[in-house]
């Protein structure tokens, strides 16, 4: 194997999406990826976009609502 070869491993898990809007933070929780055991990185497939882009795009009412702490990191 060359160094620019990479031998990736990937696990099926349900993982929680967090994504950044102009309204604020959307969590989606229990989301099926398959996740790199060596990175981390999280491969959703094409379906599972999909279904995400329903519940951001058309609001759907939310299984709960979390209050949540922000702060600015100072250097």
């Amino acid at each position: 194997m060359s160094q620019y070869e990479w031998n990736e491993q990937f696990v099926e898990q349900e993982v929680t999406y967090v994504l950044e809007t102009e309204d604020g933070l959307i969590i989606v929780e229990n989301v099926p990826a398959r996740v790199s055991t060596q990175t981390g990185e999280r491969l959703f497939a094409p379906a599972v976009v999909e279904q995400l882009q329903e519940l951001i795009w058309h609001k759907t009412e939310p299984k709960r609502v979390v209050q949540t702490p922000v702060y600015e990191f100072a250097a």
